[in-house]
């Protein structure tokens, strides 16, 4: 789909889209309203699995962006959602934090240290050795391995930190088991979004800030598919990849349907 006007849904990544840093990046707060006043079915999208849904919309009010939390979809959502669809109420063994717990549990999963169906590896800043040696072992005696999302490393104040993808990668090593990661750019994680309210891809949209997860997704995902130039990516960024985004905007504010001025108003005859 190459033409925005079939755009009847859309889903949105969070970090360098519509926050940056804690703060609304500009037009964010518009677009949301706008969204919002014309009922149009949308989601915020994120690979993080370390927050509940509504952890993350007290953080978007904060930053000021009004989102419901029933408008954000994250990783553990989305693996939640696919162990659901393969094992209806079977059991795990999980490494993270309440985001991948609570959307287990929610999910219908017994959390179990014995024989479990899966291992699920999501986002935490407490990995522990017991823990990971406990995944080695489940996953060597059958367990399925999944993990939440690729990310080899995450952001902080103090600099990089390592994440999901370099605690898989240890565990891989160990087990010779290849995980299965639901989170981008699997668009299985698109797909079960646009599940989640009801659209389809021949007139959905994805805005992101990253080739390499977003777009990449998106485009397999048979989205329409918008790169904004406010988190990592720069032109030298785009020209490395094959693949192009249906449109590259230097924001999100570019996406706010601008009201009529007063000089456009007819005024109604008396």
């Amino acid at each position: 789909m190459a033409d925005r006007s079939d755009v009847e849904c859309w889903l949105t990544d969070m970090d360098g889209v519509l926050v940056h840093e804690n703060h609304a990046l500009p037009g964010a707060a518009d677009l949301i309203q706008q969204w919002q006043d014309e009922g149009t079915p949308y989601l915020v999208l994120t690979n993080n699995s370390i927050f509940t849904p509504r952890d993350l919309a007290a953080r978007l009010r904060a930053s000021g962006l009004d989102v419901p939390e029933e408008r954000i979809w994250t990783s553990a959502l989305a693996t939640a959602d696919f162990c659901r669809s393969q094992m209806p109420g079977g059991s795990a063994f999980v490494i993270g934090e309440a985001g991948m717990t609570t959307a287990m549990h929610e999910a219908g999963f017994i959390m179990t240290e014995t024989a479990p169906d899966y291992v699920v590896v999501g986002e935490t800043r407490n990995y522990s050795f017991d823990a990971i040696t406990k995944a080695v072992r489940l996953i060597r005696a059958g367990a399925r391995f999944i993990v939440t999302n690729p990310d080899a490393t995450g952001p902080s104040a103090e600099g990089v930190l390592p994440a999901t993808g370099a605690i898989a990668a240890m565990i891989q090593a160990a087990t010779g088991k290849t995980p299965y990661v639901v989170g981008k750019p699997n668009p299985m994680m698109f797909r079960s979004a646009m599940n989640r309210i009801g659209a389809h891809s021949e007139n959905t949209a994805m805005i992101g800030d990253r080739m390499d997860t977003d777009i990449m997704a998106g485009i397999e995902a048979g989205l329409h598919t918008i790169l904004v130039m406010t988190g990592i990516s720069d032109q030298a960024e785009i020209d490395r990849y094959p693949f192009r985004p249906n449109e590259v905007l230097s924001g999100v504010h570019e996406l706010v349907r601008a009201e009529p001025l007063e000089s456009d108003v007819v005024p109604a005859e008396l």
